[in-house]
């Protein structure tokens, strides 16, 4: 059997009168790349949010390999944390550090791991998204398809065991999205995790989906592979993909 690694049922969440998530449900499984679809403001920014456990939910339950995170402890939050990547649309670098010292931030906390350890850690990560020769470099000498990729093996870094892509593709050129769209696909090969990528780009979808999940009206609208949400009948879900 395959393991479930994220389950979300009936979630719900609402900011004043609006409520954004009605009814959302979800389960993705290890080594499985789950792409969200949806428009802008259907909940896919809020939904991330309760998953890491930055918004409470208002109904509805989440488990992350295998924990709830219903009333989970600062603490134990904390830790399960570490075992979720989450790359940013901007690459999220600290502008004032190297490429290096932008990897070993994850580690600060890791004393039992040696300063020998730590560089042989931040040059895996680079080697595998084909940074290794920008280690020295400052994020304003990156391009945006390197500062993603410098962002992304940052998250590498700590082993995560599931990852949360927002917006990979954003503000890239078709190539270098393609570029970005193919190493996701490597990180899942080589790390085996579960991934959630929130993506309005219709090319990385076709790219990287093992499966796909529509968002309409705060619902779970649609799911299914690629190939069958872009040959759907419902027209709504057919004008994604035109």
């Amino acid at each position: 059997m395959k393991t479930i690694v994220v389950e979300i049922e009936h979630l719900q969440k609402s900011f004043d009168n609006n409520q954004v998530l009605k009814d959302i449900n979800l389960k993705i499984e290890k080594g499985e790349n789950l792409v969200v679809f949806g428009k802008s403001g259907s909940g896919k920014s809020v939904l991330i949010k309760c998953l890491v456990g930055l918004i409470q939910p208002d109904d509805g339950s989440i488990n992350l390999l295998g924990k709830s995170i219903s009333g989970i402890e600062d603490k134990e939050l904390t830790v399960l944390r570490k075992k979720i990547g989450f790359l940013f649309q901007s690459g999220a670098l600290y502008d004032s550090m190297t490429v290096r010292e932008n990897l070993e931030f994850p580690l600060r906390d890791s004393t039992s791991i040696s300063k020998e350890e730590k560089e042989k850690l931040v040059i895996e990560a680079l080697e595998n998204v084909g940074l290794k020769d920008a280690i020295d470099k400052m994020p304003s000498e990156l391009s945006g398809g390197m500062r993603k990729r410098v962002g992304l093996a940052r998250t590498l870094i700590l082993k995560p065991e599931i990852i949360l892509y927002d917006e990979p593709t954003t503000g890239l050129d078709p190539i270098t999205s393609r570029e970005i769209s193919k190493l996701i696909l490597d990180v899942q090969t080589k790390y085996n995790a579960a991934s959630i990528i929130i993506t309005h780009d219709v090319e990385c979808a076709r790219l990287t989906a093992n499966r796909m999940i529509i968002i309409r009206d705060g619902i779970s609208y649609a799911e299914g592979t690629f190939k069958e949400l872009s040959e759907s009948k419902d027209e709504w879900v057919h004008s994604f993909f035109e």
